[in-house]
């Protein structure tokens, strides 16, 4: 019976529903849709009777970082440019802070100089004899070492180098003087007086290179005429003097 009242009510029309008293409820969406409803656009999507609206037109861009490629390898240097012109000079700086005092050096070697000189006279005259010959001292003023050799009138150098010599006689009256500065047996440089009333002082300067063993003196000849210095024993108007300029190790 329950069965057939069932059949009986679906078998009624839908507006006889409400006339049976029954409830009414509203209507309920028993199935959630399988997507969800598009959000209003600016533009509406074509529909069917009504006019269709443009799209937008769209610029595709490229990120030109994502088709960066590797960084290469350093080329060659190229050539260097030409220089450019010198410019102005610049103003002076302000001058700097005073330095400290550096510490005193070691002491340098000992300078050992060499030193060579004679000085010699001689107080009696000389009168010339036959054919040459060497004039001789009798007084020492200045002989270190004893490289000057009175009797034979020689000085013998024993350091080379430049030397200065100096030879100063006083002339007889009336007779000739003639000397020569002998360097070994060269004559070098000559002294030479005239005879006259008056007897002079005469001089004679010159330099000489002279190697070791070397020897210098004054040489007296007698030639057409009678050759004599003059001398006392009072006074020294005779010398041969000499000195070292410069040794041959700085030259």
């Amino acid at each position: 019976m329950a069965a057939s009242g069932l059949l009986l009510l679906l078998g009624l029309p839908v507006g006889a529903w409400p006339g049976l008293g029954l409830p009414r409820r509203p209507c309920v969406q028993c199935c959630r849709a399988a997507w969800p409803p598009a959000a209003p656009g600016p533009y509406a999507p074509w529909s069917a009777g009504e006019p269709g609206v443009p799209l937008p037109h769209v610029r595709p861009t490229i990120d030109m970082s994502i088709l960066k490629g590797e960084k290469g390898e350093l080329g060659l240097r190229g050539l260097s440019g030409r220089n450019g012109k010198e410019g102005p000079l610049g103003a002076r700086g302000l001058w700097g802070h005073k330095g400290q005092k550096g510490q005193a050096g070691p002491p340098g070697p000992l300078c050992q100089r060499a030193y060579a000189a004679f000085s010699v006279g001689r107080r009696e005259g000389l009168h010339s004899a036959d054919g040459f010959q060497a004039v001789p001292f009798d007084t020492e003023l200045v002989n270190p070492d004893g490289a000057f050799h009175l009797a034979s009138g020689r000085f013998l150098c024993a350091v080379p180098g430049v030397y200065f010599l100096n030879l100063n006689v006083h002339t007889w009256n009336y007779k000739e003087t003639y000397l020569h500065i002998m360097w070994n047996g060269r004559a070098t440089a000559v002294l030479y007086a005239q005879p006259g009333e008056r007897s002079i002082m005469q001089t004679q300067s010159l330099l000489l290179p002279l190697a070791t063993g070397d020897t210098v003196w004054v040489r007296m000849f007698q030639r057409d005429r009678d050759n004599a210095i003059y001398g006392e024993h009072g006074d020294l108007s005779i010398t041969f003097n000499g000195h070292l300029v410069k040794p041959a190790a700085e030259l």
